[in-house]
């Protein structure tokens, strides 16, 4: 029991209570931090200081207990170098998450708050963190998106602008006046109040399709209103169409024969007893 004897137990309580004190004002240190950015800085950047200082905090409290355990840093540091080496080699897609991450705050292509579209997936962003970026759907399914990732793929971000606009594509029957379905969409979009009359609606001739004129008939709105916009208005549009007796036609198809073709009608052939029946 000697190593007992020897053991400073004065010294690693004090180490133990440095490292307590330390976690409890690295994290004071943190929120007050984030707080104070806050005022200066968009979301990501105020989570990226409040990490930044309370590991920094906890840092130095971890190397102050150590110091007090009676370790020698010198060692550690050399031990740590080749440690970071040796992770370094190892970990090198961590890496260059990293390196995609700090790209991806510095570019500021989008925050956190905004909804971005990468892909099938489409969710609003909840953290952008050094390795990835956090997203929740529509359907509240949490998405993790390695950063690497994020920075080579196209992302479509839904939430930059305040203004959207709502493409509706409208195929009406070869019959109807173009001028009149023009002039009802365009009175649908006046009497619909979510619809922005700056810009102004946007009316356009797609073609002639397979069973009816197609056209894009395009109107504007507040970011916060475009679901109910395009939901509000698709159901006008259909109620104005029947007022009006503009015909959305089903598909079909129109066949022509290059040479008509020849009928010939046979009888079908008669039994015996249908023969002898016939002679008597």
């Amino acid at each position: 029991m000697e190593w007992i004897d020897g053991f400073d137990w004065v010294a690693w309580l004090r180490a133990g209570l440095i490292l307590l004190l330390g976690w409890g004002l690295a994290k004071v240190a943190g929120l007050a931090a984030g707080r104070a950015a806050r005022r200066y800085t968009a979301a990501q950047e105020t989570m990226l200081v409040q990490r930044v200082v309370f590991y920094g905090v906890l840092a130095l409290s971890v190397v102050t207990a150590l110091q007090q355990m009676g370790f020698d840093l010198g060692v550690l540091l050399g031990a740590a170098g080749i440690l970071t080496v040796a992770v370094g080699f190892a970990s090198q897609t961590s890496a260059s998450n990293v390196i995609s991450g700090l790209f991806l705050i510095g570019e500021r292509a989008f925050v956190v708050g905004d909804t971005i579209k990468l892909g099938n997936t489409v969710g609003e962003v909840l953290s952008i963190d050094l390795l990835s970026v956090k997203l929740r759907t529509p359907d509240n399914l949490f998405v993790r998106v390695p950063n690497e990732t994020l920075i080579k793929a196209e992302i479509v971000n839904l939430t930059r602008f305040p203004i959207r606009r709502v493409d509706l594509l409208i195929g009406v029957n070869y019959k109807e006046d173009m001028a009149k379905v023009q002039r009802v969409l365009q009175e649908v979009a006046e009497r619909n109040p979510l619809c922005l009359t700056e810009p102004e609606p946007l009316f356009i001739f797609s073609g002639f399709g397979d069973s009816a004129m197609n056209l894009q008939f395009s109107v504007w709105a507040v970011r916060e209103n475009f679901l109910e916009l395009r939901n509000s208005i698709q159901r006008e549009i259909k109620q104005a169409f029947d007022a009006g007796g503009i015909d959305i036609p089903y598909p079909q198809r129109v066949l022509h024969l290059a040479e008509p073709l020849a009928v010939r009608h046979e009888a079908p052939p008669a039994d015996d007893k249908g023969i002898g029946d016939a002679r008597e």
